[in-house]
């Protein structure tokens, strides 16, 4: 099996290749640079391996959620693989994929990314066989809006932990056992999650390919996002 996988969904920029049970890896906390690292780390890696990109079998990529711009280039970079070679394309969850950051010994794991403006992406999971499966819908919210169920104790993992001075820490209290707030979503992880995925038949064609941005309006105007922020600091005083 030979897949190819892009993660661009935060800060870091990554591209894994997966050959036979080989993994290799590229990456980098490189804002703003995610388009100009990705092709040219995956013609990289594919030399590495001795193989052209007509020797894939797919291409994985985390369809979000996280940044619009960076989510919105994965997309197009494994579509357009896809669509040239003809090969199924394999999405999976940003967070799912940021919940592979936890310890193996961690089983149940709160993945929550910076979402700006005062929100955090989140998803609760288990950690069933070694992957982590989730036990909550993903969605955007602010921290004060994330619940556990009763007793429930989790590790936390995501720069959603750092977000607005902690907010998130606060909020859990006591559920929240350790947590690790520079975890990063990596392409290796979202090969872990893809390769099983491939095995049972689950890729999809490229044109059914749905981003998950969670918030329905994704690409707010400079001015929006000023006000936003003029909002927020008036509601603190």
């Amino acid at each position: 099996m030979k897949l190819l996988a892009f993660e661009t969904a935060t800060e870091a920029c990554s591209v894994a290749l997966h050959v036979d049970g080989q993994v290799r890896e590229r990456f980098e906390i490189a804002p703003r640079r995610h388009a100009e690292l990705s092709l040219p780390w995956a013609e990289e890696l594919l030399a590495e391996a001795g193989i052209s990109r007509r020797q894939l079998d797919g291409i994985a990529f985390s369809r979000g959620p996280g940044a619009f711009t960076g989510v919105r280039l994965a997309i197009a970079l494994a579509q357009g693989i896809a669509l040239a070679l003809d090969r199924p394309l394999l999405p999976v969850s940003t967070l799912q994929v940021l919940a592979l950051r936890a310890p193996l010994e961690e089983n149940q794991i709160l993945s929550a990314i910076d979402a700006r403006m005062g929100e955090v992406y989140v998803a609760r999971f288990e950690r069933v066989d070694g992957l982590p499966t989730a036990r909550d819908a993903e969605r955007v919210c602010v921290p004060a809006g994330v619940s556990l169920p009763e007793a429930a104790s989790v590790y936390g993992v995501g720069t959603g932990f750092a977000a607005g001075e902690g907010a998130l820490v606060a909020q859990l209290g006591a559920g929240l056992r350790r947590f690790d707030a520079t975890a990063l979503p990596r392409a290796a992880d979202v090969l872990a999650l893809a390769v099983p995925a491939f095995a049972r038949g689950e890729g999809i064609a490229p044109e059914k390919v749905e981003p998950a941005y969670l918030r329905d309006n994704v690409a707010l105007t400079l001015v929006e996002q000023q006000a936003a922020r003029d909002a927020k600091a008036k509601a603190n005083g």
